[in-house]
């Protein structure tokens, strides 16, 4: 489980770093193109720019979900990580004797609810 949620925190990560890469450059290209700007040809710019942060923005909606599911992923797999740490040391410290009953009794709904 600690592998998984490393990897997921990986790849979030490298993703999110991607995605600032890309929205710095649209904003040095729209600083840019606001410095050129003039004309019929600034108004053309203007537009292209517009309809560049438009898409910016629907990207940036769409990472912001992205970013808070594996957040939600993250803390659903820590949470288990931390039943699942309770559980082997209960166990550990009673002989076995509390493992069987706490996995028949209720070890599925504390992994599947979370611990807090």
């Amino acid at each position: 489980m600690l592998d998984q949620l490393e990897t997921i925190l990986r790849h979030v990560a490298e993703e999110l770093t991607g995605w600032r890469a890309r929205a710095l450059k649209a904003e040095a290209d729209l600083k840019e193109s606001g410095a050129r700007g003039g004309g019929a040809g600034g108004a053309k710019l203007d537009l292209e720019a517009r309809g560049r942060v438009a898409d910016l923005e629907q990207e940036n909606k769409a990472l912001r979900q992205r970013v808070e599911a594996a957040r939600l992923r993250v803390h659903d797999l820590l949470s288990r990580l931390t039943f699942l740490e309770e559980q082997a040391r209960d166990s550990g410290g009673n002989g076995g004797g509390r493992a069987a009953g706490g996995s028949g009794t209720g070890g599925a709904a504390g992994v599947g609810g979370g611990v807090p």
